[in-house]
């Protein structure tokens, strides 16, 4: 039997990108929906309509039938007796009262940053940190929950901490600077003006180098009598924003405690790929790692939809001569998939596979 899921923040572009991402999902069935005063009464079709009858469907392909027809609630309205888990798609702002609703009865996975910087609270990338769910346990008893919240990165993290992790178990990392080349996508529907993108760079993006530097030592790091203690690595980054729709790009440069070359990388993330732990789940790409050596990649057009948004791809990989020990490389992850919702829901399959869920 699926495991009933409601999805709160429902109309919003990251709610959508839930929709589709739980389209005909084999352990998961959506069967409440909830999403502001304003759109709750509504069928979800009508909700994403406006006066002039043009529907905001901001997602690629057509609108899950599942979902036309069903009715929006408000946050108040949702059974929770008649669930198992809740995705929230809900802006950091309302998402901490709202989360904390939820948790206190059943399980939540969140792309808000509400609870990502505490204590008891993982930041889960499936295939990355998975041993760190066990904190949820310790969250569980620390708050007196019957569920807990798992909160994914910052999606310019994610393509980071994942491209990290094979480095940092065999080499060692010790320092990355990295440069971000992010979405507009990433800035949700409003974030970005039309004028203030075109034919430009916005060289800064507000909060967004905090959440990168706290979260790839948080991500990295290793859980210990109860508590994640951080990687010890240095960061420092500076993120973008450009032209691009979907899909970041990052300049990432490493150095590392143990030599290492190019021809060493890719052995490395062939070998993680080889023995990734979400393989086979259903949302889980058949490479978690694409590794170029054609020079030109990667690039946002190119890379978005491999692996359908779920494959981190690496290029441009060379011996970094800055460093006594060190490479430099290019990554590109999709922010809308990997980075938020359907990343999510591979983090839910693989709570479920270890029974968190």
């Amino acid at each position: 039997m699926k495991k009933k899921v409601a999805i709160i923040g429902v109309t919003g572009a990251v709610g959508q990108e839930f929709v589709q991402s739980l389209n005909d999902h084999p352990w998961f069935e959506v069967t409440q929906i909830a999403a502001s005063e304003r759109s709750a009464g509504k069928k979800y079709i009508d909700a994403i309509r406006d006066d002039n009858g043009i529907v905001a469907w901001d997602v690629g392909g057509e609108i899950p039938d599942y979902i036309k027809e069903m009715s929006v609630l408000t946050i108040d309205e949702i059974n929770i007796a008649e669930l198992d888990l809740i995705f929230s798609a809900v802006e950091s702002q309302a998402a901490r009262d709202i989360e904390t609703k939820f948790a206190k009865d059943l399980p939540v996975i969140s792309t808000s940053s509400a609870y990502r910087y505490e204590e008891d609270v993982p930041i889960l990338i499936p295939g990355i940190n998975d041993e760190q769910a066990e904190l949820l346990e310790v969250q569980k008893k620390n708050r007196n929950w019957k569920g807990w919240v798992a909160p994914l990165p910052n999606c310019t993290t994610t393509g980071l901490a994942i491209t990290l992790k094979p480095l940092l178990d065999k080499y060692g990392a010790k320092k990355v600077l990295m440069t971000s080349m992010q979405a507009i996508s990433g800035g949700g529907k409003t974030g970005v003006s039309a004028m203030g993108i075109t034919d430009n760079i916005l060289p800064y993006i507000p909060k967004e180098e905090g959440k990168v530097r706290k979260e790839t030592r948080k991500i990295l790091g290793k859980l210990k009598d109860g508590k994640i203690e951080d990687a010890d690595i240095r960061v420092s980054c500076t993120c973008t924003r450009v032209p691009v729709i979907d899909g970041h790009t990052e300049s990432v440069f490493v150095e590392t405690e143990k030599k290492i070359d190019p021809a060493l990388a890719k052995d490395t993330y062939d070998a993680y790929n080889k023995e990734i732990s979400v393989a086979g789940l259903p949302s889980a790409p058949e490479y978690y790692y694409a590794f170029h050596e054609d020079p030109t990649r990667p690039q946002p057009r190119m890379e978005r939809e491999v692996g359908g948004g779920m494959t981190t791809t690496i290029g441009r990989v060379e011996k970094e001569e800055l460093f006594d020990n060190g490479i430099k490389y290019i990554l590109f992850s999709h922010n809308k998939k990997m980075g938020s919702a359907k990343g999510a829901v591979l983090l839910a399959e693989m709570l479920h596979k270890k029974n968190k869920i």
